[in-house]
């Protein structure tokens, strides 16, 4: 291989948040976009647990944990300092990062997904889930950003999962009171670098063209 193998799918926030770190840092990877129901083969061969994103390196080695992927891009090349943000420091970071993914995340995915559990309340979920959101909220009282004025790594890897848990329903968040978390997704989603990463591509099959990533760079 000439370049890393990046296994995706553009709606996983885990995916997204890897394609963040990847773009920021200059990473240039081989992109095969994959469609969950119907997996490539060579996806299951380099990682047994069919999740992405799933990073191939040149030498063979698989990095399929997604802020493992982050953490290899940005300690290669971390242009805007996404490691060492203004505010906090690294071991902060992954604490907060470490709620999201779990706490957080578990109430997620029970209040977005309710009909794949046995006996879930969604709202009960939500209203678990905002003790997070509160958490954001009072840390953006204090700075544009999780850990100051700019965007760093917990940025990008909380941002895809608060976007999924607005978007469970819009309507609600909208009205919800936390209006410098409302702020900062809406800044989130709007990154130029976010869009980038969001482009869509189509279904990677055997035998296709390279698709070289990221495509510009110099506008991320």
């Amino acid at each position: 291989m000439s370049l890393p193998l990046l296994y995706s799918f553009r709606r996983c926030p885990y995916a997204m948040r890897a394609r963040l770190a990847l773009w920021v840092s200059g990473t240039r990877c081989e992109l095969r976009e994959v469609v969950l129901r119907d997996k490539p083969p060579s996806l299951l061969e380099y990682s047994p647990k069919a999740t992405v994103p799933v990073l191939v390196l040149e030498s063979g080695e698989v990095i399929d944990e997604s802020l493992d992927v982050m953490l290899w891009a940005l300690r290669r090349s971390d242009p805007q300092t996404w490691l060492s943000p203004s505010t906090g420091d690294m071991e902060a970071m992954l604490s907060l990062i470490e709620s999201n993914d779990k706490e957080f995340k578990h109430h997620l995915d029970r209040y977005k997904y309710a009909d794949r559990y046995d006996d879930v309340d969604p709202a009960f979920h939500r209203t678990q889930a905002e003790r997070f959101l509160s958490r954001l909220e009072a840390r953006l009282s204090e700075h544009p950003c999780l850990f100051g004025s700019t965007m760093s790594l917990a940025d990008a890897a909380i941002g895809p999962f608060i976007r999924q848990f607005a978007n469970t329903n819009r309507q609600w968040f909208d009205s919800s009171p936390y209006p410098r978390l409302k702020d900062w997704l809406e800044r989130f989603i709007q990154w130029p670098l976010f869009l980038s990463v969001m482009r869509k591509y189509p279904q990677w099959h055997q035998g296709d063209a390279l698709t070289e990533v990221p495509e510009l760079l110099g506008q991320v």
